[in-house]
């Protein structure tokens, strides 16, 4: 029997990467297009060069559509293959691995804010996902809901129109025009200032943390961000290199 340890841990395999890379190509565009689109008056000097780079509002609006499209069938294909990896064992809920926010989740937050304040003397011990990536991830959900309705509702009007009452036309569009451009401009926030800073900008992994290309971390990035992973996977072996 084998009892060394791997120099490498594949944390994502080639479908999650794909996914993740569609997800991050499909955002980038329509942050790119979308910024134009609510702002395309060419009298506005700043403004002129960005819509004309996309080749004008209606060529904007076109891409903007095809990468929202685009994006919420790579959505549901996550979800689709959640279901089959979870109903064939080929995923396993455990509580040290699972994405599924868990009460443990709050005391983590709560004990690593005391240590960053100086008043806890221990950081919380994390499994396969810490409470920062849990928000991360569940916070798609929630964007996808508002932001991939709402842009749906205004890229086919005229298809989803029954959907809402005579009375409620005056005012229903412009909410649903809020909803869709200020829950966007949220989430790029979220995504430049949480996700970019946890994932790629922190000291230990600037400029950038290849795992979402490799699907691979060291081991000991696994001993040092997911030790009740690590604990998990690799108990009975942790001293065969020593």
């Amino acid at each position: 029997m084998n009892n060394e340890l791997p120099k490498e841990y594949l944390r994502f395999n080639v479908i999650e990467r794909i996914q993740h890379v569609i997800l991050f190509i499909t955002f980038l565009l329509l942050t790119f297009t979308g910024w134009a689109l609510k702002y395309p008056e060419i009298t506005i000097e700043h403004q002129r060069w960005w819509i004309s780079m996309w080749g004008g509002a209606k060529t904007a609006g076109l891409i903007h559509r095809i990468a929202g499209i685009t994006m919420l069938i790579d959505f549901v294909w996550h979800v689709i293959y959640l279901g089959y990896m979870l109903s064939t064992g080929k995923m396993k809920v455990r509580k040290d691995t699972t994405i599924v926010p868990l009460p443990k989740d709050i005391s983590d937050l709560i004990k690593n804010m005391l240590y960053f304040l100086g008043i806890g003397k221990e950081k919380p011990q994390f499994g396969r996902f810490s409470y920062i990536h849990k928000f991360d991830y569940w916070a798609v959900f929630w964007g996808m809901g508002i932001i991939g309705a709402s842009g749906f509702f205004l890229a086919f009007p005229v298809q989803v129109s029954f959907l809402f009452p005579s009375w409620s036309v005056n005012w229903m569009w412009e909410v649903i025009s809020i909803m869709h451009s200020d829950e966007a401009l949220l989430a790029i926030v979220f995504i430049l200032f949480w996700h970019f800073y946890n994932e790629h900008l922190k000291w230990d992994k600037f400029p950038m943390s290849t795992t979402w290309i490799t699907g691979k971390i060291t081991m000991e990035q696994m001993r040092h961000e997911h030790p009740l992973e690590y604990e998990l996977e690799f108990g009975s072996k942790k001293g065969a290199n020593k």
